[in-house]
């Protein structure tokens, strides 16, 4: 499906948060991710479905002072 991954438009074969995340190669990276705008938890990657058009973020932690 045709989703939009931190502004870039991109074809995955995903249903969900988590399988996106795993087709990105991504699946064991700390992460944040947000969906449409809202904050996705890690425990809910799994059971927050994709729709055509969704706009996913994905954001690493960055570290500094």
């Amino acid at each position: 499906m045709k989703l939009t991954i931190n502004g870039e438009r991109r074809e995955l074969d995903a249903a969900t948060v988590a399988e996106a995340l795993a087709a990105l190669d991504m699946g064991d990276a700390r992460v944040a991710t947000a969906l449409n705008g809202d904050f996705v938890p890690v425990s809910a990657r799994a059971d927050t479905a994709l729709s055509p058009g969704d706009a996913l973020e994905i954001v690493a932690p960055m570290q500094g002072g």
